[in-house]
């Protein structure tokens, strides 16, 4: 065996043979001294550094003359394809005192000895320094920019307070809501800037209706809170034929006084009556009075009031597109909250969805109800997105899109997005009782438990009635410091008739007793909330919850004797009702703690499992994850611990402070 030491030698194997492998060796080091000899390392970066430069100077500069962004696109994208053809030409040309020539007609030992040139290396080093120094300005020049916007947009920003009803009938409360687009205090509120520092906005609009027969009187006045100064005021008097004609003045006037501009498409909205129908749209204003009481309260006959206002309106005026989508959406709360529908009775909304829609495709509203269409029916997530999208094109502060788009992302998983969605949604309507109690309960999932709380008493007190912020301020309470004392203080303040229970609560016990009573119940005192689950059982749906409820109270009692009357009932009710509605998740809840009331451990356990796989996380992050704890609570009572020790720890790592934290 011959061993050369790199003198110049040839190296042989054991078996006499020539290593081609030192070729190949010497070949893959002469192509590399062959890239450096012919400056594609330095062309290479350099080409990087000054296209890095040029993407940061179109990027600072691009916005300022309003060139559009494909343009930037453009220049990225020749950018990329240029530095591959920039590699080909510094390996095939040399750049010489002659010129630009071939490399192959460069004699390589007179390329040697000419003396090398660094200027490549302060175009790099310029350029690095460059581009750091855009990076600094854009990062804080850019955010007294947008402060600059904000305060210019704010000295134009409006609050709308309800009208005060001056009509001898003062059950006519309603027509006087329905004047002003949006309300924001329920109260008229004495200290205007304080209510302008609360909402951001300069200026406040305030008013007052007195409705008799068929005539109409609207003050109206424009105020400057910061200086507490009439900007603008002005008295109507109209037939009630002619009130959507004030509302478009008003608008009109108020944009003119403020010094807005109003685009054409906002100016065709003004002047387009959603009816023609008086009596319609007075039926329809009851609707919307009536509908935002029942998305407080959740109670089955606020939505039945609610729709059949919508219906009558509808009947008036058959044409009537922004009554059709608020009654779809007042029907898909109905399903999302209190009872499940049917795939005919989902298949009729979708019908009135569709007729609002060719009716006025572009009505926001009517996008809106499309997309909880496809979110609140069929959890179809992607199209509902798409519709909100829509609707905030068509009206770029629709408070209520941006309201279901961050549900939407909170079901994806999105928990950001969703507090991000939620908190523009509140800064566009922010007397939302319904939006700041989702975004208490989204501040819960992720165990943010001090601004849970603080939004969560935010929400009662735009709405102490409202179910949604009152179950997220109890979680944050429970959840966050087990403070059950100061829970039941809470709870204390709110409607006694409302025992906390909807069809879209979560998977765990609590859902099957109520919140009020399952308080009582981590207090263990049961006969306290056998109490509470004596209220009246008005419809079928209530029957079951009640006597699924307090069989599971008794069961969790550990007076599975005293229970089983109630637990016989639900069970038939409830298998009954399966029978008809297979995957119903309610009724499904109820009939496993019902089960466990019985003693029938495995039916209990393997209808668990059945609902905890027909809705996994992957497809619901709220109600999947709380399925998940309902199984694991399921499989505690039944002997299977270390099957729900499992899932518990897997809960901890993840966003679902709703159903399983560590208080600290």
């Amino acid at each position: 065996m011959k061993i050369d030491n790199g003198t110049g030698g040839s190296r042989e194997t054991s078996t006499g043979k020539p290593a081609r492998v030192d070729e190949r060796g010497r070949e893959s080091i002469n192509f590399f001294s062959e890239l450096k000899r012919r400056n594609v390392y330095k062309v290479a970066v350099a080409y990087a550094v000054v296209g890095w430069l040029l993407v940061q100077v179109t990027t600072q500069v691009f916005p300022i003359f309003e060139i559009p962004n494909w343009a930037l696109r453009l220049i990225v994208f020749a950018i990329v394809i240029g530095f591959p053809i920039a590699l080909v030409i510094a390996w095939a040309f040399e750049l010489t005192p002659e010129g630009l020539k071939r490399t192959e007609d460069v004699d390589l030992a007179t390329s040697a000895r000419q003396p090398r040139k660094h200027a490549w290396i302060f175009v790099v080093i310029f350029g690095a320094a460059f581009s750091i120094g855009l990076f600094f300005i854009g990062r804080y020049t850019g955010g007294t920019s947008r402060q600059s916007e904000t305060a210019t947009a704010s000295a134009k920003s409006i609050a709308v307070l309800p009208f005060e009803n001056l009509s001898e009938d003062k059950g006519a409360t309603y027509f006087a809501d329905g004047i002003q687009d949006e309300t924001r205090y329920k109260s008229k509120p004495e200290d205007l800037r304080t209510v302008s520092q609360q909402l951001g906005v300069a200026t406040v609009l305030e008013g007052s209706v007195q409705k008799a027969d068929d005539k109409v009187r609207v003050n109206v006045q424009l105020i400057d809170a910061k200086a507490d100064s009439h900007l603008w005021a002005k008295t109507y008097d109209r037939d009630i034929k002619d009130v959507f004609a004030v509302e478009s003045e008003v608008a009109q006037e108020i944009a003119d006084s403020l010094q807005a501009k109003l685009s054409p498409a906002e100016a065709n909205t003004l002047a387009a009556a959603p009816t023609k129908d008086t009596a319609a749209y007075d039926l329809f204003l009851k609707g919307e009075s009536q509908l935002r009481a029942a998305n407080a309260s959740l109670r089955p006959e606020s939505f039945d009031q609610a729709i059949a206002w919508y219906q009558q309106a509808i009947a008036r005026d058959p044409n009537f597109a922004l009554a059709m989508a608020r009654l779809a959406e007042g029907r898909l709360s109905q399903h999302w909250f209190v009872e499940t529908f049917t795939e005919a009775e989902l298949a009729e909304v979708g019908k009135t969805v569709d007729y609002a829609l060719a009716l006025a495709p572009d009505l926001a509203q009517a996008h809106v109800a499309h997309g909880l269409f496809y979110y609140y029916g069929y959890r179809q997530y992607e199209q509902a997105l798409a519709e909100f999208g829509r609707a905030l094109q068509l009206q770029p502060n629709n408070a209520q899109a941006l309201e279901y788009s961050g549900y939407v992302y909170r079901r994806q998983g999105q928990w950001l997005r969703c507090l991000d969605t939620l908190k523009k949604s509140l800064e566009q309507d922010p007397r939302n009782a319904d939006v700041a109690g989702n975004l208490s309960q989204t501040y819960c999932i992720l165990r943010m438990w001090q601004d849970a709380e603080r939004v969560g008493k935010y929400a009662l007190n735009i709405d102490p009635s409202d179910v949604i912020g009152m179950r997220a301020l109890l979680l944050a309470i429970l959840n966050g410091s087990g403070d059950i004392k100061k829970a039941q203080g809470v709870l204390a303040s709110f409607p006694s008739t409302n025992d906390l229970i909807s069809s879209s609560a979560s998977g765990i016990v609590a859902s099957v007793t109520g919140d009020r009573a399952y308080t009582f119940v981590i207090a263990r005192n049961f006969e306290a909330a056998l109490k509470v689950r004596e209220i009246r059982a008005d419809t079928a749906a209530d029957q079951r919850r009640q006597l699924s409820a307090r069989a599971t109270i008794r069961a969790l009692a550990g007076d599975f004797t005293g229970g089983h009357a109630d637990a016989e009932k639900a069970r038939q009710l409830l298998e009954e009702r399966l029978r008809e509605r297979p995957n119903e998740r309610v009724s499904m809840r109820e009939l496993i703690w019902v089960y466990l009331a019985l003693k029938r451990d495995a039916d209990a356990l393997k209808l668990a499992r059945q609902a905890a796989d027909l809705l996994p996380p992957e497809r619901d992050a709220l109600l999947g994850n709380s399925n998940l704890a309902g199984l694991a609570e399921v499989e505690a009572r039944t002997g299977a611990a270390s099957d729900a020790i499992a899932i518990l720890r897997r809960l901890l790592t993840i966003p679902a402070g709703e159903t399983v934290s560590i208080a600290r």
